[in-house]
Order: C-alpha cells, then structure tokens, then sequence
C-alpha cells in the first residue's frame, strides 16, 4: 500500500491544479525538481522528459497515468514515483494529497515540504 500524505489548501481546486501539472512551477514546489526539460507544457499521459535534482542529476520521467483537473503520476529513471491528486472540499479549498510507492516512507518528510511549499503558492493574495 502506497504511504499517504495531505494538506488542506485555502484556494479552489482550479487555483491549486496549474501548480500541479503545470512543468514550470515544478521547481516552486518540489524540493527534488531544480529544473525540468520537457517538450510540453503540463502533464499528460505518456509525455517524457527529464528533471534536475538539487545536486545536479538529471532523471528521465514519463507521465504515467493523468485525470485532468484531478490527479497524475509519473515513473522517474523508469521506477514508479509519486502521484499527486487534488481534491474540492469547498468552493473555495481544497485538499492536496501525494502518494509514494510503501518501499519510500523516508521520503515522507520531502512530500510534506512540497505539500506545505505549494500551499503557499496557491493561497489567494
């Protein structure tokens, strides 16, 4: 069973999903994404490309699996990774949940600063 993390956004959905899908913002949000090269802009299923690590590394990323609007995942140098979902809970907030494989629970602690980072992105101003 995948491990489960989630955060409770002050923003619609359609406010918090460009963060999400959109490859640009990737590195606001995303403590392991410096950069991200990629002929397209936001996700889709089957669109490839390649993201930087904060040391430097770049990894090849296919998006696996896409519910526009709603939730993606994605396999990175060919290994199952993260999924990413939004959730309306009101008109006006949301919940954002991330899931990674059972075999990364160490990595919950990364998926908690994304989520926390993109919830202050979103917030209205």
């Amino acid at each position: 069973m995948p491990i489960r993390t989630s955060i409770s956004i002050a923003a619609p959905v359609d406010a918090v999903w460009p963060y999400l899908a959109e490859f640009r913002h990737w590195p606001t949000w995303g403590p392991t994404v410096a950069a991200v090269d990629v002929d397209a802009d936001e996700v889709a299923t089957g669109v490839s490309g390649r993201v930087r690590t904060p040391v430097g590394l770049w990894l090849p990323f296919t998006i696996t699996d896409v519910d526009p609007g709603r939730s993606w995942a994605w396999r990175v140098a060919g290994v199952a990774a993260t999924g990413h979902t939004v959730t309306e809970t009101s008109p006006s907030t949301c919940e954002v949940a991330f899931t990674a494989p059972s075999w990364a629970v160490a990595y919950r602690p990364v998926l908690r600063a994304g989520l926390r980072r993109l919830a202050t992105l979103a917030r209205p101003t």
